[in-house]
């Protein structure tokens, strides 16, 4: 739409320049840019009746002052970018949370305010249609009286609904209260008055010789923004003037394109840009307060503020970019003439651009929350300031970069990771953005100096006052080569990683971490079989295997330094996205969600975790009489259990093993692995080992996770004679949690229940849905509730499980995936 929009831009003004635009600003006189501005703040004001009488429908009341802020805020942002109920939507969320309003409150008040901007404009530009006719070139012309109808009805019916309609609406699971017909005309009634103080302000910029009338002028206006609205494109940049200068152009004054252009840039500055940079300045001034000030943020807020920022850097570098596209006031290069060389502003301008471009890049690394890129990006908003002064003294793009540093500075903990740039991917979306504003400065400078004959020796040209369009050649080539130089850097950069799975040295040098580590899962990498990723000190690693193009993690990072776990997710995540793999991470606990979050994956729960507080746990009570009568017959009868250290289990590998196989042939089963263990020699001695004897004979085994820090203690493959005491594997369980518990142990992991916690209720998620219809009815597959059951009989605490994914894969696949990594591969996942 963009593109579309900048041929139409083009086509409709062939004949002008850019010089007779920036003469028509210029000469527009003070008394109407005032009166502009001040129409502007009353626009924004009855804006902020909006929130008012939204807050007022759902029966809150907030400070006047509160209130105003956010509105503002909200609005100055989503007139500028674009996509209001998104933009607006997420402003309003954040500030009204922290004002004590509920997430079903906000949502009420974010659809009020979203209802009465359309009704009206539709009521605004339904009766303007009725009542004025529009020229043939403008969209729609020809069905003007049928859309004026519709527009107006639909207002129309929202106030007859508000009469007829006193009982809530049922909409699927919800339900929808009508609005009073107070509300409901106050609702059409602020719309309309907002939508005609903006069509004010731009009536007051145009050129006095396609003054026809403020009706007629409406009738464009109200068509255009709707055209821009539909657009999706920010702030129907392009749509909305194509559709103006189309609507005008027809009105057979012929040369009054370049008026037209420059009231439209008029209307730009002084209605979207002003107060988007006032916002700005408050929202950056009230965050980097917080953030100094070391005030809490909630991690989900301080998630947000990193792509806050890299948004605002990504719009500087366009500034940047559009500047040296264009030329500079000829007033300001006078001044520059008797105070600064030729060779100092040539070098300035072509520099600006090569910083505006590498800002572009910039806000990727800001997004991914590199050190690196805070550093560059500081550093380059204030050259970018200073290099903005040097080459055309345009002070207001220094304030800008200046402001954008200033917020930047104090938010240097949020930006932690000490990674290369060239190890941020780029997404399809990112390189679209920037081709995107790289396109439109070639555009602005095919626009611009449309009338400049284009010849070899432009490149040569070196003037105060004719080498506009050599300079803006210049600076577009050079930002276009700083591009595709990143880029080169980028493809030639090392391929996908070769995977390999871990030898004694890696296992070695992972084992202090996995001991240290507060979950006694961890000890799962001793298995082999999974790729460990370390970070650049070996602080912490990750563990993970590859299944089609699911890259999946099994648990959390394991180490003890938190900032080396945060960095080790990026680290995946984008090893992942540059081999073109999805980053899974399976069996994640609660209190490492935030590592997830920041990176932008989405959380599924997939069951939970039986955990035993051992220093509460005993045999007392009427619910442990069949486990305490097993435990008693069974000692009587001479069962008991020895704790064999692991540099011992080796030698009992060829006692092991006829139990292990006399088990899976009785299971029907075959091993497993990825999260669970298998029956591999060199794994088994890596732990201790758990030994059931009856008399003289082992009749069941299991190796051991114990922790040095005696936060928990697990267990992770089990076998036992199928021929043996019934209950030997209840023996087992209850003679290593005491066992545990008298080592001074904390916690005992009984394994996780898939499927388990998910809840099939109708309001619930999809997945959870389907997850509790697996848990209840999968028993052909794996014995789901069995497995609950017999856990839940040593009364543990149950700790939810979660599988971190990025947005936009196809979940069904990645599920089959990780179930063949741990079935030992896609047979497995039918058979037992």
């Amino acid at each position: 739409m963009l593109c579309l929009a900048l041929w139409a831009l083009r086509s409709l003004a062939s004949q002008v320049s850019y010089r007779e635009v920036a003469r028509y600003v210029h000469g527009l006189e003070n008394h109407r840019i005032v009166l502009a501005m001040l129409l502007t703040a009353a626009s924004y004001g009855v804006m902020t009746l909006y929130d008012w009488f939204g807050l007022a429908s759902i029966g809150r009341k907030l400070p006047r002052a509160q209130v105003t802020l956010i509105s503002f805020i909200s609005y100055a942002f989503s007139n500028a970018l674009g996509m209001a109920l998104l933009i607006s939507g997420s402003i309003r969320y954040r500030f009204y949370i922290q004002a004590g309003l509920s997430t079903a409150e906000v949502a009420k008040v974010v659809l009020y305010c979203t209802a009465s901007f359309w009704l009206g404009l539709f009521a605004l530009t339904g009766v303007t249609l009725l009542l004025v006719p529009v020229p043939p070139t403008v969209p729609m012309a020809s069905l003007r009286i049928p859309v004026a109808i519709v527009l107006t009805l639909i207002p129309v019916l929202w106030l007859a609904g508000s009469q007829v309609l006193r009982q809530p609406l049922r909409l699927w699971r919800w339900r929808v209260s009508w609005p009073s017909t107070p509300t409901a005309a106050r609702q059409i009634l602020t719309g309309a008055v907002d939508w005609g103080l903006a069509a004010w302000v731009l009536y007051l910029l145009m050129p006095n010789a396609v003054d026809t009338g403020f009706g007629h002028f409406m009738a464009i206006f109200v068509l255009a923004q709707i055209a821009g609205l539909v657009s999706h494109v920010p702030g129907g940049l392009g749509v909305f003037e194509a559709v103006m200068l189309a609507g005008f152009g027809a009105t057979g004054n012929e040369g009054l394109e370049a008026p037209i252009l420059g009231a439209l840039a008029a209307y730009r500055l002084i209605y979207y840009f002003l107060p988007l940079c006032a916002a700005t300045v408050v929202v950056l001034a009230r965050e980097a307060r917080g953030v100094a000030g070391k005030v809490p943020l909630a991690p989900w807020f301080t998630g947000l503020l990193p792509p806050f920022f890299a948004g605002l850097t990504l719009v500087s570098g366009a500034v940047l970019l559009f500047s040296g596209a264009t030329s500079a006031l000829p007033g300001r290069m006078e001044i520059l003439r008797h105070v600064l060389p030729l060779p100092v502003l040539e070098f300035s301008h072509f520099l600006a651009s090569m910083v505006g471009m590498l800002l572009l890049i910039l806000a990727r690394g800001l997004q991914r929350r590199l050190d690196a890129a805070y550093v560059l990006t500081l550093v380059l908003l204030l050259l970018g300031a200073v290099l903005s002064l040097l080459k055309g003294i345009d002070y207001e793009e220094a304030t800008l970069l200046s402001l954008l540093a200033l917020g930047l500075a104090p938010a240097h903990r949020l930006f932690y990771r000490r990674a290369s740039l060239f190890s941020a991917t780029f997404s399809v979306g990112w390189i679209i953005a920037i081709l995107a504003v790289l396109g439109c400065a070639g555009w602005l400078v095919s626009f611009s100096y449309k009338h400049v004959e284009y010849s070899t020796n432009l490149w040569w040209e070196f003037s105060f006052y004719h080498g506009g369009a050599p300079r803006a050649l210049r600076a577009l080539v050079g930002a276009a080569a700083v591009g595709m130089l990143f880029a080169l850097a980028n493809l030639i950069r090392p391929a996908r990683p070769d995977l390999h799975l871990p030898g004694e040295e890696e296992l070695a040098r992972a084992l202090p971490l996995i001991k240290h580590y507060s979950s006694a899962q961890a000890h799962l990498a001793l298995m082999g079989d999974k790729t460990l990723l370390f970070d650049a000190e070996a602080r912490a690693f990750i563990m993970y295997d590859v299944e089609g193009r699911s890259w999946v993690a099994m648990g959390d990072p394991v180490g003890e330094d938190e900032d080396a776990r945060r960095e080790l997710v990026w680290t995946f995540r984008e090893q992942c996205e540059r081999a073109g793999g999805w980053p899974l991470f399976y069996q994640v606990r609660p209190q490492d969600l935030d590592l997830y979050l920041e990176v932008g994956m989405n959380l599924l729960k997939i069951g939970e975790e039986a955990r035993v507080k051992l220093d509460g746990f005993n045999l007392d009570g009427k619910s442990k009489k069949v486990l305490r009568n097993t435990i008693n017959k069974l000692t009587r009868e001479g069962m008991r259990l020895q704790i064999v250290p692991a540099h011992e289990v080796g030698a009992l590998i060829p006692r092991l093993k006829p139990i292990s196989d006399a088990w899976m042939r009785d299971k029907g089963v075959r091993e497993k692995g990825f999260s669970l263990g298998t029956f591999d020699p060199a794994y088994l001695a890596r732990t201790p080992m758990a030994l059931v004897w009856k008399g003289e004979e082992l009749v069941a085994f299991a190796n051991l996770f114990l922790t040095d820090s005696k936060e928990e203690a697990s267990v992770d493959l089990m076998r036992h004679l199928p021929d043996g005491t019934s209950g030997v594997m209840d023996f087992m369980f209850i003679e290593l949690m005491q066992w545990a518990r008298a080592e001074g142990y904390v916690w005992f992991n009984l394994g996780m229940a898939p499927f388990s916690g998910l809840q099939n209720r109708r309001t619930a998620p999809l997945w959870s849905r389907l997850g509790a219809l697996v848990f209840g009815r999968g028993e052909r597959f794996y014995n789901f509730r069995g497995l609950h059951k017999y856990k839940d009989k040593f009364d543990p605490e149950w700790e939810p499980r979660y599988l971190a994914v990025p947005a936009g894969i196809a979940l069904p696949l990645v599920l089959a995936n990780i179930a063949s990594l741990i079935s030992g591969g896609l047979s497995g996942m039918v058979r037992r």
